[in-house]
């Protein structure tokens, strides 16, 4: 876990997730953490003061390590670059009763399985992941922006394809072009 760093990252939307792993394979791609269900809270004040900073909090628990995680505002174009601070905490549970001390409430909770990948050689350059999220599966890049680019281009990717949003905004599309009154981006039930 880093203890501050700039998080510079795309998403992009995978509608064939069944070929990818193979694809990745071919293009110079290594797993490096198996599949593995992941669930993240968002927290802010009452009056959202958090989000109308453009800045998050979030608590992260996947598998028996836990996480947590502040980003700033994030700048745009082509990709989404933002300060990031994050660290491995003990006790979830107990964080989750410090942030409600501090006047902090859960807001939004979205579940994901996550795949690791790294470039074979290189894996230092950036991670690749897999996400399988209630509405869908996606892409995400996260390194440097040339690393970025690069990488999209021999997936057969461009810019076009890159989606800057977060899952939260994701999700709230979603439920608006599907008609449904937005709770949590979450699985009916996982294994």
């Amino acid at each position: 876990m880093s203890s501050g760093n700039v998080e510079t990252e795309v998403k992009i939307r995978v509608t064939d997730p069944v070929e990818l792993p193979e694809r990745l394979g071919h293009v110079g791609f290594t797993l490096r953490a198996k599949r593995q269900f992941e669930s993240n809270s968002l927290y802010d004040t009452s009056d959202y003061k958090l989000r109308r900073a453009g800045t998050l909090l979030r608590l992260r628990q996947f598998g028996e390590r836990s996480v947590i995680t502040w980003k700033g505002p994030s700048e745009q174009s082509p990709f989404k670059t933002r300060p990031e601070l994050e660290t491995l905490v003990d006790s979830l549970d107990t964080m989750r009763q410090i942030f409600e001390r501090l006047g902090y409430i859960q807001t939004f909770r979205y579940e994901k399985f996550r795949t690791e990948y790294v470039e074979t050689g290189n894996p230092e350059n950036g991670v690749l992941t897999i996400d399988e999220t209630p509405i869908g599966t996606f892409l995400e890049l996260e390194g440097p922006g040339n690393w970025i680019g690069r990488s999209a281009q021999k997936l057969g990717f461009s810019e076009k394809d890159y989606i800057l949003s977060s899952y939260g905004t994701l999700y709230q599309e979603d439920c608006e072009r599907r008609g449904v009154q937005p709770t949590n981006m979450v699985f009916a039930s996982h294994p």
